[in-house]
């Protein structure tokens, strides 16, 4: 890296302890680089995502497969890289924050992956940022440990879990860090922090720089992604090919372009994940101006099962085994807790979630605490026998179409007021929790996510928006929606003790869910003084 930037890169967020470890003048150039090379395609990017989404809410363009690639997804030839070292089987991942805590019992867990997440399980305060990358630095080096209140020590056991670091999504910029006054893309800081400091010793330990790429919207995106990872290879000596990717199928447009965005990661990719929640809120979200069609059910209600899901997951088996990738499945959320009878049913909801995903052919899937680990790889270790994944599994009976995809009616249900307060009141503790710093918050024996406020929220506006009527034939209005958050607003600040920030929580809920438009939490007013706070 002999070349140097002729620019101004600004450090505005507050010194921590040992960040100088990874805020390094060399760290920081290749991050600089990489936003130099990729910001304003990726401007170009998003501002395309603003044009297209409002093509589809106008109904000036219809969701399809695209007419331009069927080339792509005719060809039988093409298949992505093999499985990289510590991929191969990925039976059990367990996800969350990158904390000192999350880090050791994620990689003790005996779960085979680990998803690192700087993203939807991360509040992204700049001590949170800064403070992951350490975490993550000292574990791939195999020097770090947690001591619990009581004294008992934790260190990294013998076989951790292979590491897949997430990144923010290209939506987000990081205000901490800044070329010449103007803010970088999250996703690179967090792409470029992690593999310029990480990638030569994961591959020593025989491992490598494997990540989960979230928010994807289309395959020109998954091609700037992998454009990013030509570069940094270039740039710090490190073969082609090398880094593995798995894409988060989390957006209704994605969905559409399975094939296409394998291809354009083929010599980077490693797989597809079904992202539940994230899924539900690009359809409001894309099709908030379609009327009663595209208006769902009660959170609860939309499940795995209901068609339109089930014909996103089993499309993504299909694909993703055709052309040699893993299929990964969705996240039990359940938090084991004190009470053996309500830990008895929820395991067993757990069981059935992950005995449909190994019968439709995943190749592994995702729980958010190591109490689901033995569960889930029972489950897989049951249906993959002595076989690393079913890769071999090429489920030629599945044969979805775009109408599959977009029968969001499908979904039945109804909504109730009991579903309404449980969005409002999960909503409300969430963003609170979010707004303090913790971005993975235990809920109602559930952990939750930055994914759970967007579904929660958005719920509410499409409900409010469409007039939506319970059993009794009460119309959802704003009116009731407010009288429904006072009260759930009490109930909230009776459960939780002084310091929380549930004002600032309602005041985003209000904002994002009560208002004429569907903005995403994550874009407000609020969310950007939170990240300029310095914290």
């Amino acid at each position: 890296m002999a070349e140097k930037l002729n620019y101004r890169i600004e450090i505005t967020g507050p010194a921590g302890d040992r960040f100088a470890e990874i805020l390094t003048p060399a760290a920081l150039e290749f991050v600089a680089k990489l936003d130099n090379a990729f910001a304003g395609r990726r401007r170009e990017l998003l501002d395309e995502r603003r044009r297209r989404r409002e093509r589809v809410q106008s109904g000036e363009e219809q969701l399809d497969f695209l007419p331009e690639t069927r080339r792509i997804r005719a060809d039988d030839s093409w298949h992505i890289a093999p499985p990289a070292p510590g991929l191969e089987d990925r039976r059990v991942e367990i996800t969350g924050p990158t904390d000192r805590k999350m880090t050791v019992n994620a990689l003790n867990s005996g779960a085979k992956v680990w998803l690192a997440d700087f993203e939807d399980a991360t509040s992204p305060t700049w001590h949170n940022i800064v403070d992951g990358q350490l975490n993550l630095f000292d574990a791939i080096r195999r020097n770090i440990d947690f001591t619990t209140e009581s004294g008992k020590r934790y260190t990294i056991g013998e076989d951790p879990a292979t590491i897949v670091a997430r990144p923010r999504g290209w939506h987000l910029v990081e205000k901490h860090i800044r070329i010449d006054g103007r803010p970088l893309s999250a996703s690179l800081v967090d792409f470029g922090l992690y593999f310029f400091h990480n990638a030569r010793q994961l591959i020593a330990r025989g491992s490598g720089p494997y990540f989960y790429l979230p928010k994807l919207e289309n395959h020109i995106e998954a091609r700037l992604w992998n454009d990013v990872f030509l570069f940094a290879q270039n740039e710090l000596g490190i073969p082609r090919g090398t880094v593995r990717a798995t894409v988060l199928i989390e957006t209704i447009t994605a969905a559409f372009e399975m094939d296409e965005i394998l291809f354009e990661l083929r010599e980077h990719a490693a797989g597809l994940n079904a992202g539940r929640w994230d899924y539900i809120f690009s359809v409001i979200k894309n099709f908030s101006e379609h009327g009663a069609d595209f208006v769902l059910p009660d959170r609860a209600q939309v499940t795995m099962t209901v068609p339109f899901m089930r014909a996103y997951t089993e499309l993504l088996v299909r694909t993703c085994h055709r052309r040699g990738a893993h299929a990964i499945g969705g996240m039990a959320a359940f938090i084991p807790s004190k009470d053996p009878d309500a830990n008895a049913t929820a395991f067993e909801k757990v069981r059935q979630d992950k005995e449909r995903e190994a019968g439709d052919g995943f190749d592994g899937s995702w729980v958010a605490h190591p109490g689901l680990v033995p569960v889930c790889r029972e489950v897989f270790d049951s249906v993959l026998g002595g076989w690393p994944n079913q890769l071999g599994r090429l489920r030629d009976d599945v044969d979805v179409t775009a109408a599959d995809l977009l029968d969001v009616a499908s979904a039945g249900g109804e909504v109730t007021e009991a579903g309404v307060r449980a969005n409002i009141n999960v909503a409300l503790r969430y963003i609170d929790s979010w707004l303090r710093g913790t971005g993975a918050a235990a809920i109602h024996n559930l952990m939750e996510d930055a994914a759970t406020a967007e579904i929660a929220r958005c719920q509410v506006w499409q409900w409010i928006r469409n007039g939506t009527k319970f059993a009794d034939g009460t119309a959802l209005t704003r009116e009731l929606a407010v009288e429904f958050l006072d009260e759930e607003f009490e109930s909230v600040r009776g459960d939780l003790p002084a310091g929380h920030r549930l004002d600032d929580a309602r005041a985003i809920f209000t904002e994002t869910a009560l208002g004429e438009k569907l903005p995403s939490f994550l874009t407000t007013s609020a969310y950007a003084r939170h990240l300029c706070d310095a914290r």
